[in-house]
């Protein structure tokens, strides 16, 4: 009885988890761009192009997640530390833009803040915060699950070089 119930976990496992990020390939931004929608937070939609030629940290976090907001002050550093070096941070959310926007307003962040109409998991996220950056073609260079010092000096210098 025993090895029944734990094949038959095995089984559970395996065959619930074998499709669950296969389904969407973060390779490149045209990809992001096919599979999901961003709106601004005026419900406009955005298209991820108008960043083409430059190098893009999409950073996914939530207004419940404290390491996400932990790590908002040195984001913005960075973001702003990067400026002259062809750097656009975008901070996406599933939540609603209300929702976000009253985050927003309430911690005094100025970033880009998106709304995704897909929710994180539909996405393959199911880490806040996860963070994405893509060079200057719309290639996927490199992707931070967790939080990062991201004005650390070594963090700093290693954005610089990709």
């Amino acid at each position: 009885m025993k090895d029944l119930v734990f094949i038959s976990c095995l089984i559970l496992f395996f065959g619930c988890n074998s499709g669950i990020s296969k389904s969407r390939d973060f390779s490149d931004l045209e990809s992001i761009q096919l599979k999901t929608l961003f709106v601004d937070l005026n419900d406009n939609k955005v298209d991820l192009t108008v960043y083409k030629g430059k190098k893009i940290v999409i950073n996914y976090w939530a207004t419940w997640c404290r390491p996400c907001i932990k790590e908002m002050p040195g984001l913005k550093r960075a973001e702003e530390i990067l400026e002259n070096h062809n750097y656009i941070f975008l901070l996406v959310s599933d939540e609603t833009t209300s929702k976000i926007s009253t985050f927003k307003k309430d911690k005094n962040f100025d970033f880009n803040f998106l709304k995704s109409v897909e929710s994180n998991e539909m996405l393959g996220i199911y880490s806040l915060p996860t963070s994405y950056i893509f060079d200057e073609n719309g290639k996927k260079i490199e992707t931070i699950v967790g939080t990062i010092a991201w004005d650390s000096e070594q963090i700093i210098n290693k954005l610089k070089t990709l």
